[in-house]
């Protein structure tokens, strides 16, 4: 009797865990995870539930074994609140690398701007064996962990990951760590300690409990390739022309640019050169830049420029809706319906506040190609207004070549998929920077492919002559 009281009250201890785990998902922000992705993890959690039901529902529940998948669906989605993982692209499904073979891949997804593979335990460690037991099943670690190495090894370029991320969320044995450390060369990553305690909505404080915190998790990488060695390609011969300084700030400070567009630009890291020296950056010292941890960049693609520049992001929505219809439809033509839903977008969340968190701290870059493609619509339909202030961000990025990765160049060139895109969201992959874009579209076939990018999505914004 004790027995089944026990195990009946460790089977709603797990449908606890499911609700609030699936409570964590609806809270999860929206450009963390892809729809298809929430989906399954949504799926994975009401199989779980319906399972713990039907135990439940069991005359006899001790001879049932108690499941242990929330367990590891909880570390999946820690992994996934962490701040540095970024460009979801795939949640607990399979990669197919060749004909008929595929290995299962927790997360798939950018870490620092590295595409990674990330495999979740939830095994008590005292299970976890590295040359594996007397059973068929247990394999041990060392064979699973070379099966996952040379999966990614085999995989396409275009899925091929950087590293593999092994996460322990009960923790692992020191002997097989030690194992790791000397076999496959892993090195430790740090996890942030993550509150699961109480939920902020609507400016009131709810008491839910939202998951584990995993105080014994352990974290280790395994290098796969040197992704990314094109930045050493020709290092002395690309240059990066033009010097950016603080004081490209101080230049402006008579002009009246608007407040919300200062405080973006006061909250970036200038590219601090001296105007006095005369020899341009080199990319080496860009690539010292991305060596460093407190240096991170930032890519523009053209729609976050027109978006930053734009009269609707600079408070002029008031004169844009006191205008008469008539005036504006003549303006805007058959974009009329679609400006108007910008003003009113702003009006309830600026598009300045809503990238300052984003990018504040780091250094914003753009490729030669959105240069180009910004400066002309600027001349073509920007205002006096917008044309000043797109003079005085652009002083504030530095202009690097087109150098799209290897991998986003592998992808085949399509309608969705097309080539301008394709340099310019590569060449932020190029240099670890999350693109920051507009464009669904584009993000949308990326993501279809399988492919982990990272990339900062914003609602769009037009120029209207302002």
């Amino acid at each position: 009797m004790e027995e089944r009281e026990s195990a009946g009250s460790a089977v709603e201890d797990a449908k606890k865990r499911c609700a609030a785990l699936r409570d964590q998902l609806q809270h999860m922000p929206k450009n963390k995870l892809s729809p298809s992705s929430k989906t399954t993890l949504c799926r994975l959690i009401n199989s779980e539930l319906t399972f713990l039901h039907r135990l439940s529902a069991a005359s006899h529940l001790t001879s049932y074994p108690l499941s242990l998948n929330i367990g590891h669906l909880e570390a999946v989605v820690h992994v996934l609140r962490q701040p540095f993982v970024t460009g979801v692209s795939r949640v607990c499904k399979p990669i197919e690398f060749a004909k008929s073979c595929s290995i299962y891949v927790d997360i798939v997804c950018s870490l620092n701007g590295n595409p990674v593979w990330f495999i979740v335990s939830g095994r008590n460690p005292r299970y976890i064996s590295w040359n594996g037991g007397s059973s068929e099943k247990d394999k041990g670690l060392k064979n699973k962990t070379q099966q996952v190495v040379d999966a990614a090894h085999q995989s396409p370029v275009t899925l091929r990951p950087s590293s593999i991320v092994l996460f322990f969320s009960n923790g692992i044995g020191h002997d097989v760590y030690q194992k790791l450390r000397c076999d496959f060369q892993a090195v430790d990553v740090e996890m942030e300690p993550l509150c699961y305690g109480e939920l902020e909505l609507e400016d009131e404080w709810t008491n839910v409990v939202l998951g584990r915190l995993f105080p014994e998790a352990s974290a280790v990488r395994i290098q796969v390739e040197k992704y990314g060695s094109e930045l050493e390609k020709d290092i002395h011969e690309t240059r990066i022309d033009g010097f950016v300084s603080c004081n490209k700030y101080c230049e402006h400070s008579d002009l009246d640019l608007g407040a919300s567009l200062c405080s973006l630009v006061a909250g970036m890291k200038c590219w601090c050169c001296s105007l006095d020296d005369k020899a341009e950056l080199q990319v080496g010292s860009l690539n010292q830049s991305w060596r460093n941890a407190e240096a991170k960049l930032v890519n523009f693609d053209t729609t976050a420029m027109v978006a930053i520049v734009s009269g609707i992001s600079n408070g002029r929505t008031e004169k844009l809706l006191a205008t008469p219809e008539r005036q504006l439809r003549d303006r805007f033509k058959g974009n009329y319906d679609f400006v108007i839903a910008q003003v009113d977008s702003e009006n309830q969340n600026p598009i300045h506040s809503e990238l300052f968190g984003l990018i504040s701290g780091k250094q914003g870059i753009i490729c030669e190609s959105v240069q180009s493609e910004f400066q002309e619509l600027i001349t073509m339909c920007g205002g006096p207004n917008e044309k000043l202030r797109a003079e005085f961000f652009l002083k504030f990025l530095k202009v690097v070549p087109d150098c799209p990765s290897t991998r986003l160049m592998s992808l085949p060139t399509t309608r969705k998929l097309d080539l301008k895109n394709k340099l310019i969201f590569g060449t932020g992959d190029h240099w670890r920077a999350p693109t920051v874009t507009a464009n669904m579209a584009f993000v949308r076939a990326l993501s279809q492919t399988g492919m982990s990018l990272s990339v900062i999505v914003h609602r769009p914004r037009s120029l209207t002559g302002d």
